[in-house]
């Protein structure tokens, strides 16, 4: 249960991360699908690495 629990807020985190870096206008186009990639496929480390490092920068 605890687990379903888990991987259902990484669904979520990483669907929010996506929607938030195709909000930024000064990302290309490249950047923006590559970037929402890595965080998709690496989840709760491209959620964080996303969130706390690189969301600031752009």
């Amino acid at each position: 249960m605890l687990a379903r629990i888990i991987y259902i807020l990484g669904v979520v985190l990483a669907i929010w991360c996506v929607l938030d870096i195709f909000k930024h206008n000064k990302l290309t186009l490249l950047k923006k699908v590559l970037l929402s990639i890595a965080v998709v496929i690496f989840s709760w480390i491209g959620f964080a690495v996303y969130y706390f490092l690189i969301r600031d920068k752009i």
